[in-house]
């Protein structure tokens, strides 16, 4: 009877503005994050789409476009392996905290580095090109800050502690219970009032953007085009008694319609 009590006095030992940030946003950012597609879908459709800008420039997307979604798709995998998996799951399988974190630091700056340059590339094309930046809407702008900041910060994060400071920080005994423990309907806010400061920025900027997410270009990547699989094939006729200019060879007759 008294193991709820506990998340409890956790969050009062966090104050207010801990339960706000910590206990509060998240839940807010889960709602709109979840409820805010399932309006998108509903009533727009036929606007859940990237918008694609590729008839007027290609040369630069053909660079940024393929470095920033691989990067960004590892950083994805990244987190939700570091903050899903509890740590004694990994040490059960029989790799240590030294080599996960090497891991970790060394994979996620890389892909850090490749996403944050393949978006630098995919706004100055945006920026520069003439038909792309008349194209681009305010939505478009607030999405591209959003996500600039949360990359720089996790960049930050991952710099300061394991460069500048040294020696790394375990992010798996304080933000990855905390992220769990919001999932479990027990939220310890406590755990990220322990976090550096930066590890917070971070987490709040990317809270901000998933709540922001259903109403930006971002839907796309939770859609797939599985509808081409059992869309019945189109068949085109032609008007014209004969196709192309040469006359049909023998055997290849055109079948009347």
């Amino acid at each position: 009877m008294t193991a709820p009590a506990q998340p409890l006095t956790l969050a009062a030992e966090a104050g207010t503005g801990g339960i706000l940030l910590w206990v509060v946003l998240p839940y807010v950012a889960l709602a709109v994050f979840v409820l805010g597609h399932i309006w998108r879908y509903r009533y727009d459709k036929f606007g859940w789409t990237t918008r694609s800008s590729q008839l007027y420039e290609s040369r630069l997307l053909r660079i940024g476009s393929p470095l920033f979604h691989f990067g960004i798709l590892v950083v994805l995998l990244g987190h939700i392996g570091g903050l899903v998996i509890p740590k004694s799951w990994t040490e059960a399988a029989g790799i240590s905290e030294h080599t996960y974190h090497i891991g970790a630091v060394v994979l996620g700056t890389i892909a850090g580095v490749a996403t944050l340059g393949g978006l630098a590339i995919l706004i100055y094309r945006r920026r520069t090109v003439g038909p792309v930046f008349s194209a681009t809407t305010r939505n478009d702008k607030a999405m591209y800050v959003s996500l600039t900041v949360t990359i720089v910060l996790g960049l930050a994060a991952t710099v300061a502690a394991n460069v500048v400071v040294g020696g790394g920080y375990d992010y798996r005994e304080t933000i990855s219970p905390w992220f769990r423990s919001i999932f479990y309907l027990q939220p310890d806010p406590a755990l990220m009032t322990e976090a550096p400061v930066l590890f917070q920025l971070h987490a709040i900027s990317a809270l901000l953007l998933f709540a922001a997410w259903p109403f930006t270009r971002l839907v796309h990547m939770l859609t797939a085009p599985l509808g081409y699989l059992t869309r019945p094939y189109i068949v085109y006729r032609s008007r014209d008694t004969q196709l192309g200019a040469r006359a049909p060879r023998r055997g290849w007759d055109r079948v009347g319609s």
